[in-house]
């Protein structure tokens, strides 16, 4: 993002065939080259000049690490690329914590923050360990994934194993060449040819709701905050899809810590569950990024990207509309994706970005394609007993020929 005194612009780095395409927001699109990533980034950087950088996703945010420190290796940590980064994401010092998740929950726990037990598992004699002195359920979860794909919610020590083995597992072949021709993301090729393994950490499991806070930050400070509790998921470990916003105390003071402790910039989201007997929330994890919420204006203090500009640009802070009174946010098209019928869809805020009618069209076309693609595999599974017990038959008759 690059700002004027006519406000800002907006240039994107993603895929081929990315919906942000799809929009009138970025002034220009770079290609994400999954092959050369930190190459496709810095070129993106060097063109457009930004003044902050905004990752949208997981894997986005460690490119940023590690380009940093590429660029530093390379004697030009003084350079227009280390200086963009380190404004848009804070203190180098904090790079390495916000992807280990171990460390990061022991910073918060030296903070006086609520968090599950959570221990590092270097290997399947770790997770014995683990699993021989500690109560089911357990959660299982991989660093440096998103959407509930690096997270497994396990009951007993052979699931345990099973659940490790495969977060642990490089990509396999299939999937990235899958991922590649399909979707234009060749960014699981290298890790699959080079059998990079995930590291994976088990976490205590806090029976409850889960809530999410989604918070501006800048130089060490919180700008404005948003504080949710999930209603809805698109699955059991994926995103949520209807979130109730909350006042939580707790919570709150929970981002003025983090934040300061690891002085950070940017756009950050912290996740948690509210115990089911106390209601206190207990932090599982950070997301070193933009959340999906985090374009939400509903009012006073809670208005993320006024807030960043305001602080940037040293202007005051200048906030856009309240969107609505409604507590309750159905976003799209997650919760309609999920259920076209559901009740939350009318009786909270649908967050349809109606000004942008070629993305919603692009979700629409995009949710049919999934469904078709359920509805196949529905049959293939309901077809496959059927043929089975045909060809059992089949066998019998030559087996036993009238």
């Amino acid at each position: 993002m690059s700002l004027d005194n006519a406000g800002c612009t907006i240039d994107a780095v993603c895929l081929p065939r990315h919906p942000i395409q799809k929009t009138s927001v970025p002034r220009q699109i770079h290609i994400y080259r999954g092959l050369a990533p930190l190459m496709s980034i810095a070129a993106a950087i060097n063109a457009s000049e930004p003044d902050i950088i905004i990752p949208a996703d997981d894997v986005a945010t460690m490119h940023l690490h590690d380009l940093y420190q590429r660029e530093v290796d390379h004697g030009r940590k003084s350079g227009r690329i280390c200086r963009v980064i380190e404004r848009s994401l804070g203190a180098p010092s904090s790079f390495p914590v916000v992807y280990g998740r171990t460390e990061f929950l022991e910073i918060a726990q030296e903070e006086g923050i609520r968090v599950p037990k959570t221990e590092f598992l270097a290997d399947i004699h770790r997770l014995r360990e683990w699993t021989a002195r500690t109560s089911f359920p357990a959660v299982l979860k991989s660093n440096g994934s998103s959407g509930g794909e690096g997270v497994k919610i396990v009951h007993e020590s052979k699931e345990a194993e099973r659940a490790f083995r495969k977060l642990q597992a490089p990509p396999l072949l299939a999937r990235a060449a899958k991922r590649a021709l399909i979707d234009g993301d060749k960014s699981l090729i290298w890790p699959s040819l080079i059998r990079k393994r995930a590291v994976v950490s088990a976490q205590s499991y806090v029976a409850g709701r889960e809530a999410t806070s989604a918070i501006a930050c800048w130089n060490g400070s919180v700008l404005a905050s948003l504080h949710f509790e999930v209603l809805n998921k698109t699955n059991p470990t994926g995103p949520a899809s209807v979130m109730r916003l909350i006042d939580n105390r707790e919570m709150s003071i929970a981002a003025v810590k983090i934040v300061s402790r690891l002085n950070l910039s940017g756009m950050i989201g912290l996740d948690y569950v509210l115990e089911e007997q106390t209601g206190n929330p207990y932090l599982i994890e950070i997301n070193p990024r933009s959340t999906q919420v985090g374009h939400l204006a509903l009012g006073p203090g809670r208005d993320l990207p006024a807030a960043l500009y305001a602080a940037m640009t040293g202007e005051v802070i200048r906030e856009a509309p309240k969107i609505t009174e409604n507590q309750i946010i159905a976003l799209f098209p997650q919760e309609w994706k999920r259920d076209p019928k559901s009740p939350f869809i009318q009786s909270g805020y649908h967050d349809v970005p109606w000004q942008e009618p070629e993305l919603i069209r692009a979700c629409i076309r995009s949710a049919k394609k999934q469904i078709a693609l359920r509805s196949e595999k529905k049959r293939a599974r309901e077809f496959a007993p059927v043929r089975l017990h045909k060809d059992e038959h089949c066998a019998e008759e030559l087996r036993h020929p009238e």
